[in-house]
């Protein structure tokens, strides 16, 4: 156990203490999905065992205190971006609905024929195929920002592309950092640029893999979107944040039609109701939303700022050790300032499917395939690759049972 972390936050996660295979787990997925606070658990167990009721339109007491806790949540959503209005917090499944929400909202009203959307090689494929879909419907058209060798945006790329197609562009879209690589953007930077060059354009941030690794704030960063799901943040599946300018989501028509987001209803026709709940159709997922206000609670109890120093510590104690085995191959940025705490590799003839298959019959949890990252897999020229990827419930010591469980893969194939 490194000094970064207290054993008090390893035993603040309980699928720690199972056994796989028989050895003890390593779970170095967490780029997929990371593992689950204790007392996010206790608070979904407590929603059902003796709270469990339906929110927003009830007057009795079990509908009334549901409503004050689902709402809490949204107020420390917003006091942790730092967004400038409680509105402006969506409630969505997650990332991936958050950003059909506004490729089919904002999309379906202010694309037109000839607009330009502009998203990178990175991406994962739900920022791409959203944006595919409705350009489609809109005839506008679907625009590649280039990448780098070493898995970086290309800064000169993305500025020919701004001037290139200026006011034409409509919306870029871009991960804050990479999935796959963890590369992370100068998205300030680049947001700036945007503004600058396409004043037409809105910025869309994708903070999946950021929001519980870097500390962000919506107003300084000037973005126009941004979006983020619980379930990278130590939290529940099923539950997500889309953060809009008011002004803008205002603008917006709904994306869902049903209860909760109407006002009016008559077969004359319907009106909408106000912020955020225009866009919060039907049931939520009410336990999963009250229970993701622990997982804001942990990052500040830790900081953001020892967990980047405990992540950056582990991606560079991870990246000497496994450079040390000769048929291996990190892809990515080599340095690794700027980079998240994840590593992509590669073995030379070994397929990735088998590196995480035999990893896995020693206990260790790792990802492989290509990462909902096609074109990025293209044009790094693989079809997979292996990734670890780190928390801050990960030691030093998990990392050599994955350096000695590599020797053992290369040695088997």
């Amino acid at each position: 156990m490194n000094s970064y972390i207290k054993l008090e936050v390893r035993n603040a996660f309980p699928e720690l203490e199972r056994l796989v295979r028989n050895k003890p787990l390593i779970y170095l997925d967490n780029a997929a999905s990371t593992l689950k606070h204790n007392f996010v658990i206790d608070q979904i167990t407590q929603h059902y065992k003796m709270d469990a009721a339906n929110i927003h339109r009830g007057v009795h007491t079990l509908s009334e205190e549901g409503t004050i806790q689902y709402e809490e949540t949204r107020d420390i959503v917003q006091k942790f971006i730092n967004a400038s209005k409680r509105e402006e917090i969506i409630f969505t499944k997650g990332t991936t609905e958050s950003i059909n929400l506004v490729a089919n909202s904002f999309g379906e009203k202010f694309f037109n024929e000839g607009d330009i959307i502009l998203i990178s090689t990175m991406e994962h494929h739900s920022n791409i195929v959203p944006w595919q879909m409705v350009a489609q419907k809109r005839n506008a058209h679907v625009i590649e920002i280039p990448i780098t060798d070493q898995g970086e945006i290309s800064i000169q790329g993305f500025e020919k592309l701004l001037d290139q197609y200026g006011d034409k562009i409509k919306m870029v879209s871009m991960a804050h950092i990479s999935n796959s690589l963890g590369t992370i953007n100068p998205i300030k930077y680049f947001i700036s640029l945007t503004r600058q060059k396409a004043k037409q354009a809105k910025f869309l941030v994708d903070a999946a893999q950021s929001i519980a690794h870097l500390r962000t704030d919506v107003q300084d960063l000037d973005c126009d979107f941004l979006a983020f799901s619980a379930h990278k943040v130590y939290g529940p599946t099923g539950v997500g944040v889309l953060y809009g300018k008011y002004d803008i989501l205002d603008q917006m028509p709904p994306y869902q039609g049903g209860g909760d987001m109407i006002d009016i209803v008559s077969f004359q026709g319907t009106t909408y109701n106000d912020l955020p709940h225009k866009f919060e159709a039907g049931t939520p997922h009410i336990a999963g939303v009250i229970a993701f206000k622990e997982c804001f609670k942990f990052l500040d109890n830790v900081g953001l700022e020892n967990i980047k120093t405990h992540e950056a510590f582990l991606c560079n104690y991870a990246t000497e050790k496994l450079s040390k085995i000769p048929e291996l191959k990190i892809l990515g940025p080599t340095n690794l300032e700027n980079k998240s705490a994840v590593i992509s590799f590669t073995i030379e003839n070994a397929h990735p499917q088998d590196i995480g298959t035999l990893l896995d019959q020693q206990g260790i949890a790792i990802r492989t395939g290509h990462h909902c990252t096609q074109p990025l897999m293209k044009r790094l020229g693989v079809t997979a690759t292996a990734r670890a990827s780190f928390a801050i419930y990960n030691t030093t010591e998990e990392i050599d049972r994955l350096y000695d469980g590599l020797i053992k893969t290369c040695e088997l194939l």
